[in-house]
């Protein structure tokens, strides 16, 4: 059974950086598109970040310029650094793995950007 099991939340103060962890078990990691969701309370979940199986990226226009999306296919891993934190980045971050029709999420890691 496909998992991915995201490390790296945690408290931070504003300004502050934190790098998010994905790792998936199973075979041919390098195959799939890899992307970043979150969720803050109260509100729908959101697409952050995608890295796709040929390395190209793409961002959510609230995170360019400070969140990088990175793989490493050898080590079955996606990252996520995320720079220069605000507090509307606090949210519960997901990683999805996608191809074709099919998609498999992470459980999740708790981001909080607070003072």
């Amino acid at each position: 059974q496909v998992q991915l099991v995201e490390s790296g939340g945690g408290l931070v103060q504003p300004g502050g950086s934190l790098r998010l962890s994905c790792a998936a078990s199973g075979s041919g990691f390098s195959i799939y598109n890899m992307g970043w969701y979150r969720q803050a309370p109260g509100k729908q979940r959101e697409f952050v970040a995608i890295i796709t199986s040929s390395g190209s990226t793409n961002y959510a226009d609230s995170v360019k310029g400070r969140f990088t999306v990175s793989r490493d296919n050898a080590k079955n891993t996606v990252y996520l650094q995320m720079n220069n934190l605000k507090p509307e980045d606090t949210a519960v971050y997901y990683c999805k793995r996608t191809l074709g029709l099919r998609s498999d999420w992470g459980q999740g890691t708790q981001v909080t950007v607070s003072l």
